[in-house]
């Protein structure tokens, strides 16, 4: 075959090639179409990635643009609100002014109460210490006891002590004095009495009677005895010498123990009211029990400060312990005394009245 000769005149007047051999051309064109194959794979790919980029963006675009409009709605509903809201204050905000105005009134008005109040103070705190002291007063009379008004008294001067005005000095130093005299008188310790009484009441089934004899023991026989007992085995194992000592101080014994004996056979008692040694066994017992009941009735008089009835009570009692009862016993003694101790304290006492008080009041609240 035979080649035709180029048309262009740059290749005709170039120099022959090499020879090479017949198939180098096509595989340059068919590397050629290869790489424009694969650019142009590349580029479908490239536009597709970029549709698809797009499409996303487009996605994105409307979803934030419905997002924004969701906002938007939620943003004019939230200004509505707070349209709302500011109205809502302003109409707070003038009502608190309306009241501030009014606190404002009420403070002033306040003001000058406190002012009047502060200028009445003297005459209130005196006031006050007088309805106190009266009051006391009804109470030192009900319970029959100096503590209320001493009470009363004790406060009134702290209250004075405390408020410090100069011209109420006066009224510090008649409370003193009241106080005074107040705390020197001696008011009955109803407790104690109480209990003395009940002591009293306890021993009354322990006393002895005059129409019932009861034993007298001496101590000195069986003292002996006790002695002898406790002698004879010692003396038992002694020399013949001394068994004459040993009858001797037997025989003592023996004597004194009978002697005490017959000692006891025979009492001799003074007695100045005949009618109580004939008192028969169950007149004996009712004796004990109206005894029983003068004392509690004396003590209920006393727990309700009736001291008149309370004496007569005490000195009946007295006077069956002095006629049934046997004086030389120690429980009567004692039933004696505590009985004698309640009557002499079962006394009523007057409280008396704080008049230095009331009239140092009375010329404070006058100006004088």
């Amino acid at each position: 075959m035979s080649e035709a000769p180029p048309d262009d005149p740059i290749i005709a007047n170039a120099p022959p090639p090499l020879a090479a051999p017949e198939a180098t051309l096509p595989k340059a064109a068919w590397w050629a179409a290869a790489a424009l194959l694969v650019i142009c794979v590349l580029a479908l790919a490239f536009a597709w990635m970029a549709q698809q980029r797009v499409g996303l963006l487009q996605q994105e675009l409307v979803k934030r643009q419905q997002d924004n409009q969701g906002q938007v709605v939620e943003a004019r509903m939230l200004a509505k609100q707070a349209q709302e809201g500011m109205r809502d204050a302003a109409a707070k905000v003038a009502l608190l002014e309306a009241r501030v105005a009014e606190v404002a009134l009420q403070r002033g008005q306040l003001e000058e109460l406190i002012q009047s109040l502060s200028r009445s103070r003297d005459e209130n705190v005196l006031v006050d210490i007088d309805a106190a002291i009266r009051v006391a007063l009804q109470q030192t009379a009900i319970t029959g006891t100096a503590e209320p008004l001493v009470a009363t008294l004790r406060q009134a001067d702290e209250r004075l002590a405390r408020y410090n005005q100069p011209r109420l000095e006066g009224v510090r130093r008649a409370i003193a004095r009241d106080l005074d005299r107040v705390k020197s008188v001696s008011v009955a310790d109803l407790p104690t009495l109480s209990i003395k009484l009940d002591e009293a009441v306890r021993l009354v089934d322990e006393l002895p009677l005059l129409s019932v004899a009861e034993p007298r023991r001496g101590a000195s026989a069986p003292a002996s005895s006790r002695q002898f007992q406790r002698s004879a085995p010692v003396d038992s194992g002694a020399s013949a010498s001394s068994w004459g000592k040993v009858w001797n101080e037997a025989w003592s014994g023996v004597s004194d123990r009978v002697w005490t004996e017959v000692k006891s056979l025979v009492r001799v008692t003074r007695i100045d009211h005949p009618e109580a040694m004939l008192l028969a066994p169950e007149q004996a017992y009712f004796v004990r029990e109206n005894l029983k009941l003068r004392l509690l009735n004396a003590r209920l008089a006393i727990l309700s400060r009736q001291f008149d009835t309370a004496q007569s009570d005490l000195q009946a009692c007295l006077a069956t312990l002095e006629r049934y009862f046997d004086r030389s016993s120690r429980r009567l003694a004692l039933a004696n005394d505590l009985v004698r101790q309640v009557a002499a304290q079962a006394r009523h006492a007057s409280v008396p009245r704080p008049d230095d008080t009331l009239a140092a009041l009375s010329a404070a609240s006058a100006g004088r």
